[in-house]
């Protein structure tokens, strides 16, 4: 796959001048984006904002930080070393490290599709009252065909599709909080971080699992270097500063939905019985803010598990061959990592709890690809010039920490608190 999308990138070379040369360098962060705003954001984010009113708001608004220079770090990664991060590893790890590594990153990667192809399922089933297990089986077919269109088209024909994607959760998930505005009072107190029990935590982790995504950090590298291509080292500060551009803008929309979910269940939600699931959370949003609103949400949820569900692929595969240099068969790759999430629609697990916990899975991921996008990016050898500055450094540290330190309160809170 990287290969044939490289081909369509400009070779050599950033282009040159213009407002329109500039909006020809963006892109690739609107791809990763989509991995901050799929059902499991929705489920994770729904069931906060149901539950615990405004408390969990601060998660949302430090992922989303965190989000923006881990994105960046990864983007740039490629632009100055033309490497991706599963690449850059497999240059460094002997073969054991790299199928361990392999290992834990293909779960992560099990989980996510696990995710938005039951968001996909839900989505269709709310909308036309598809069984979830024929939803996830069209979640997934849609999903080949996306890829496809990635094969034959290139990189910026995927690009435009999933940046229409995008488009389409925004209005879904936004426009909920504007017909149920939130007290700002309340929303203003969320943002003082606390914890409210072990549940909370659990949350926590999970909406931080949605939010900064390990499958977004493997897969943004790739798209960053396949829609740039080789880039000369006199053109790489522009590359960088529109890769800036990209990540902001992408991050603050991607920021903006996740919010507004929460915001949304914080206002209209909070109370209403049977919130905790997807179904529940529509027929909810359909009581209080109309059949138009809840139409509006559907539909949302629908562009979201599409659009994750093909970006996660796409991600799947990058991993792959990036750190052990495989190329899977497009269809081969779709159905390994698409079978978890049929069983478990077929086997009739709670969608939405299915949603929480694999979201609680990529949050333990999380450390296996920052700890070593930062290492490699604050090498002098492999970065030159661009090498991560002090202040850099010290911030990503601070933010694996963070990480780190959430997912063991998680661990002795759920089994020996």
């Amino acid at each position: 796959m990287t290969t044939d999308a490289r081909a369509d990138a400009p070779a050599g070379r950033a282009p040159r001048g213009g407002r329109r040369n500039l909006l020809r360098l963006l892109g690739p962060a609107f791809v990763a984006a989509i991995a901050y705003v799929d059902p499991g954001n929705v489920a994770a984010n729904l069931t906060a904002g149901a539950g615990y009113g405004y408390l969990l708001l601060w998660v949302l608004v430090v992922a989303n930080a965190m989000a923006v220079l881990v994105q960046y770090l990864s983007a740039k990664l490629a632009v100055v070393s033309g490497r991706t991060l599963p690449e850059a590893l497999r240059d460094r790890l002997g073969r054991r490290s790299r199928l361990a590594y392999w290992a834990q990153a293909e779960l992560v990667a099990v989980a996510t599709d696990l995710a938005e192809v039951i968001g996909g399922a839900v989505a269709l089933h709310l909308l036309f009252g598809t069984p979830l297990l024929v939803g996830g089986i069209i979640t997934g077919a849609v999903s080949l065909a996306v890829l496809a269109l990635q094969n034959r088209r290139g990189v910026r024909r995927f690009e435009a599709v999933i940046i229409g994607m995008l488009a389409v959760i925004v209005v879904g998930f936004v426009s909920g909080v504007v017909l149920s505005p939130p007290d700002p009072a309340e929303a203003a107190a969320g943002l003082i971080p606390r914890f409210d029990g072990a549940e909370t935590v659990l949350l926590a982790a999970s909406m931080l699992g949605a939010t900064v995504m390990p499958h977004a950090v493997y897969l943004h590298s790739a798209m960053a270097r396949d829609h740039h291509g080789a880039v000369a080292p006199a053109q790489r500060r522009r590359v960088l500063g529109a890769t800036r551009i990209d990540v902001v803008a992408a991050l603050v929309v991607a920021g903006l939905v996740n919010i507004s979910m929460l915001l949304l269940a914080a206002s209209a939600l909070r109370g209403v019985e049977g919130t905790d699931t997807l179904e529940g959370a529509h027929a909810a949003v359909s009581a209080h803010l109309g059949t138009g609103a809840a139409l509006l949400f559907a539909i949302g949820l629908l562009a979201s598990g599409l659009a994750s569900t093909s970006v996660g692929a796409y991600a799947g595969a990058v991993i792959m061959q990036g750190l052990l240099r495989i190329d899977v068969p497009l269809l081969l790759r779709r159905a390994v990592t698409l079978i978890p999430a049929l069983v478990c629609l077929g086997i009739g697990v709670d969608p939405t709890r299915a949603l929480i916990v694999s979201q609680v899975v990529l949050s333990f991921g999380i450390p296996f690809a920052l700890i070593p996008l930062v290492a490699l990016t604050s090498s002098k050898d492999l970065m030159g010039e661009h090498v991560n500055r002090p202040g850099t450094r010290v911030f990503a540290t601070v933010a694996v920490g963070l990480v780190v330190a959430l997912n063991l309160a998680l661990l002795y809170l759920t089994f020996l608190g």
